[in-house]
């Protein structure tokens, strides 16, 4: 009825979206495989900081800023809404 165009070009369809599919496939697990930050937000996928028992909230605050994890006026802002001002 349709002739052996219409197979053909099934073919054609079929083939590229399973191409699609696999670079779609690649893409997600290097993302997931490299950890990369996200490009929306800036911050990172997951945090490699280690958290430690008894920490003070003005120590983590400290340890951050130094790691260049805050800008210095979300510091201050931090400090400031915690009570921890200078």
């Amino acid at each position: 009825m349709f002739g052996s165009y219409a197979l053909g070009y099934l073919g054609w369809v079929f083939g590229a979206l399973i191409a699609v599919g696999a670079i779609i496939l690649i893409v997600v697990a290097l993302r997931l495989a490299t950890g990369t930050r996200s490009r929306r937000t800036g911050t990172p996928a997951v945090s490699s900081a280690p958290v430690i028992a008894g920490s003070g909230p003005k120590q983590i605050l400290d340890e951050r800023h130094a790691r260049g994890e805050l800008t210095t006026a979300e510091y201050r802002e931090r400090l400031s809404a915690l009570g921890l001002g200078n």
